[in-house]
């Protein structure tokens, strides 16, 4: 006997990741749901981060990060042009402010063409000042593919992807917990004002900072392959005054993060962020007292930032799978073969390059469950 589902795929949180996720089955022809706890979709780490569309010049070659974000920002451009969401290839320079980060920028250049990277290329001080007047630069690299984009058009125009296919994205639906079924599936178990149970064929966990918990609330999901998790802080500030630059600026990387750059965002305003604090719980105060601190650091590469000139803007936590001082690990999407559960894929860890990595993850994760 042939067992029947509500829906053939279900999809736990409706930011950018679960939203392609829900869109790459989708367009295979299933009939998806996607849960979201919070009253509207992207309200967590999809709508707190920087916005920007990423080269991919950080990651390990042969990484999931290198190559779904390379994969995911070509993917990407594509789609915004055909859903007509706002976008600004911009270009993004990686700037040495003092002679001992040249070499690092070496490092960044040989890693970018490694990740198949495309058009970049080495600029001297004199080379980066010409294109940015006001820049503090020893040496540069130009990633011309980098920009910034409307992530929350981006992630409707991914909602009316599903919807148009047949599917549903319900919000103020929290999930509760699945039971695998005994002939393949999961009965889920949905709360909120009209608490239900439905069936699914495949289930993908893609709640960001909460993937611990709901994997945790999935029946025979073994404890030891749930990783341990991270919250990771970061706060912006934006620039009271006319933008200085019109290109992302980026310094070499801290440990475990990408540092406070800047960004020209899609309005013409100049932000600064995010740095990096681990926090115990999600928290998203922004302490008007840090201004000092960003000060110091953005007048490495601006030094005529005027004085008071940064005010307290929004903060991001992100889900990472490293705590200070740890390594920065890549993004786990793990299937059957690591949880012995046919059918589900649970996401851990998808913070940075995430948003630009969205669409190559969802066509991952659909593979993997299909193909």
């Amino acid at each position: 006997m042939t067992q029947t589902f509500d829906f053939d795929a279900v999809v736990v949180g409706a930011g950018a990741v679960g939203l392609a996720c829900g869109h790459a089955l989708s367009k295979r022809g299933l009939v998806v749901a996607v849960l979201e706890r919070e009253a509207a979709i992207g309200q967590g780490v999809s709508s707190r981060n920087s916005e920007v569309i990423h080269g991919g010049l950080y990651y390990p070659t042969g990484s999931l990060k290198a190559r779904l974000c390379v994969t995911g920002r070509r993917a990407l451009y594509a789609f915004l042009d055909a859903h007509h969401v706002d976008y600004k290839k911009c270009g993004k320079l990686v700037v040495a402010t003092e002679p001992a980060e040249v070499e690092r920028l070496e490092a960044i250049l040989v890693q970018a063409q490694e990740n198949d990277v495309e058009g970049m290329e080495r600029l001297t001080g004199a080379q980066a000042r010409a294109l940015e007047p006001g820049l503090r630069a020893e040496a540069a690299l130009l990633s011309p593919e980098s920009g910034v984009f409307d992530s929350h058009g981006y992630m409707l125009a991914l909602r009316g992807e599903i919807e148009a296919a047949g599917g549903a994205v319900v919000v103020e639906t929290p999930f509760e917990g699945a039971t695998p079924l005994a002939g393949g599936g999961f009965t889920v178990r949905a709360g909120g004002a009209e608490a239900t149970s439905l069936t699914c064929r495949l289930l993908i966990t893609a709640p960001g900072l909460s993937a611990q918990a709901v994997a945790g609330q999935i029946e025979g999901f073994p404890a030891d392959q749930i990783p341990k998790g991270h919250f990771g802080k970061g706060v912006y500030f934006r620039l009271a005054a006319k933008a200085p630059f019109q290109r992302l600026i980026y310094p070499p990387p801290i440990h475990g993060a990408l540092g406070t750059h800047y960004r020209n965002d899609l309005g013409g305003q100049a932000v600064f962020g995010p740095d990096l604090a681990y926090v115990s719980e999600p928290d998203y105060s922004v302490d008007p007292a840090r201004a000092a601190d960003f000060a110091a650091y953005i007048r490495k590469f601006w030094p005529g930032l005027p004085a008071d000139a940064l005010t307290p803007d929004y903060a991001g936590v992100r889900p990472k799978l490293h705590g200070p001082g740890e390594p920065q690990p890549d993004f786990q999407l793990r299937g059957a073969d690591t949880h012995g559960l046919p059918g589900l894929m649970a996401l851990f860890g998808i913070e940075s390059p995430g948003l630009t990595s969205s669409l190559a993850i969802g066509e991952t994760v659909a593979a993997r469950l299909l193909d």
